[in-house]
């Protein structure tokens, strides 16, 4: 009996974190900013948390009978809190409002359970024990939470599927307490079988996850979704329609097959064909492989060297037919060596030399990605050019984040860089701007590699000439303490948006 209690305390906490973690992961994909969305969730699921604890002291009796209660409610808030809110994103304009509402409810819930649980089991111990052995098993169920999250429910289950499953292990240790505390229950009978249609109706939910996050992604995404993923890192999802092919890392658009070229020649061959015999090459980011194809395209290069944080990215552009043929099968090529690694401390502790570095970053629409645009970052990537090497990096839009252009530009130059911005035209996008960088004078090229589609000789002069509506704005840098790019990014797009 007394083992059996303390296991559902560890589950009840385990449940309870899970849904946390939930709710700020999808906030953090969908809304972006994942400091502000943890930030925000975590105190509002705490203050909720206190709120349930202060009314439990209102409940006098029928203990045991609330508690099966209070976990049955969870099951079904908690376990269908993922896909209502997939759902609430897509088709209403009330995501947040209703993601606040369950995080309240479900923390007011989950406030409510371990005091109750200590009142139920106080007679059988004495007051120290049920304190020392309930919050010893409270916290234990949190760190398993915490390390189950990302390393197998969201690349495995997904996050609709994990809120499912978390459910059923609520409405699991409902049926199980109508046992333990059979004595103290009305009717027994009545809640075991309400708890038996509860799992039943979220085991139908587990069966149909895919469906519902079909039907939400359908509708946040205009063209046929040809693969949808979940990684420890972030949500993948590829679209088609007739002939074009797009990627969206966390709902942000990645690239258009349509004219994807545009943007990967105009970020490697002004810089890559301006270093006099390159050998080795860099690329941080990039998993896609599509500006290693356009490196490759230099048959004198010995190797090329990918960091990327994410396997299941460079796995998929590895393998799948539609994609290798958009990078050419890049990344089976002899020359190139791929790291999944996080880029930040790769760079601080690699020692190797490169010719050319290709920072190819998704932009910085949150705190982890931000740290990759600071001076820190910058001047540790530099370390790593040869004496004749150059650095190129992806710098959002001059247009559209103006004020984030020239932050990275101003960054890169109180790294101790020389910088060279240029931008070019991409459909998909509109104007996007990159950074060439280095400890030396730059010359554009007067040499391309043969068969580009988009980038010429005499078209690269155009492309740092910047006109006064893109022109360079004064700018703090972005450093590791103070990302004033993360908060100018959100700024500008959101001056776009109205």
């Amino acid at each position: 009996m007394g083992i059996l209690l303390f296991i559902t305390v560890l589950l009840i906490a385990a449940c309870g974190l899970i849904y946390e973690l939930i709710a700020g992961t999808l906030a953090s994909y969908l809304l972006g900013d994942s400091v502000l969305q943890f930030s925000t969730i975590i105190g509002c699921y705490l203050f909720a948390m206190g709120i349930g604890s202060a009314l439990s002291r209102y409940i006098h009796r029928g203990l045991a009978y609330r508690f099966v209660w209070i976990e049955l409610m969870l099951g079904v808030v908690g376990g269908f809190s993922s896909a209502l809110l997939f759902l609430a994103f897509a088709y209403t304009q009330g995501f947040q409002l209703l993601m606040y509402a369950l995080v309240v409810v479900i923390g007011v819930l989950v406030g409510l359970e371990i005091p109750i649980l200590m009142r139920i089991v106080k007679e059988r111990y004495q007051f120290r024990d049920v304190v020392a052995h309930v919050l010893t098993f409270d916290y234990l169920g949190a760190l398993g939470a915490s390390l189950l999250f990302p390393i197998l429910l969201v690349p495995r289950l997904g996050l609709v599927r994990s809120a499912l499953l978390f459910g059923l292990v609520n409405v699991a240790v409902a049926l199980w307490s109508t046992f333990l505390f059979g004595k103290q229950l009305p009717s027994t009978r009545a809640l075991r079988l309400l708890c038996i249609v509860i799992i039943c109706f979220l085991g139908v939910g587990m069966l149909q996850a895919k469906r519902i996050t079909a039907a939400a992604e359908d509708n946040i995404y205009a063209d046929e979704i040809i693969f949808a993923r979940d990684t420890r890192y972030q949500h993948i999802v590829l679209t088609r329609f007739k002939d074009d092919i797009r990627l969206f890392l966390n709902s942000h658009l990645q690239f258009s097959s349509r004219d994807e070229y545009r943007y990967h020649e105009a970020l490697i061959h002004p810089g890559l064909s301006a270093v006099p015999t390159p050998r080795r090459v860099l690329v941080l980011g990039g998993g896609d492989g599509l500006a290693v194809r356009e490196i490759l395209k230099y048959p004198q290069l010995e190797s090329v060297t990918l960091v990327d944080l994410d396997p299941e990215m460079t796995r998929l552009f590895s393998t799948h037919p539609m994609l290798t043929g958009l990078n050419q099968k890049s990344f089976l090529s002899p020359k190139v060596h791929i790291i999944n690694a996080d880029a930040f401390p790769w760079v601080d502790s690699n020692t190797d030399s490169f010719d050319f570095i290709v920072i190819d970053f998704p932009d910085p629409t949150n705190y982890s990605l931000g740290k990759l645009y600071t001076t820190a970052f910058y001047k540790a990537a530099s370390r790593h050019l040869s004496t004749q090497g150059l650095m190129v990096v992806q710098s959002t839009s001059p247009m559209f984040a103006r004020d984030s252009y020239w932050c990275i530009v101003e960054t890169l130059k109180q790294a101790g860089l020389k910088t060279y911005p240029y931008h070019v035209y991409v459909p998909s996008f509109g104007e996007w701007g990159f950074v060439i960088a280095s400890t030396h004078e730059y010359t554009p090229p007067t040499l391309l590699p043969a068969g580009l589609r988009f980038v010429s000789v005499d078209g690269l002069s155009s492309m740092f000439q910047f006109p006064p509506d893109m022109s360079p704005m004064p700018m703090p840098p972005n450093r590791l303490n103070d990302q004033v790019l993360v908060r100018a990014y959100d700024q500008d797009w959101k001056d776009i948006s109205h």
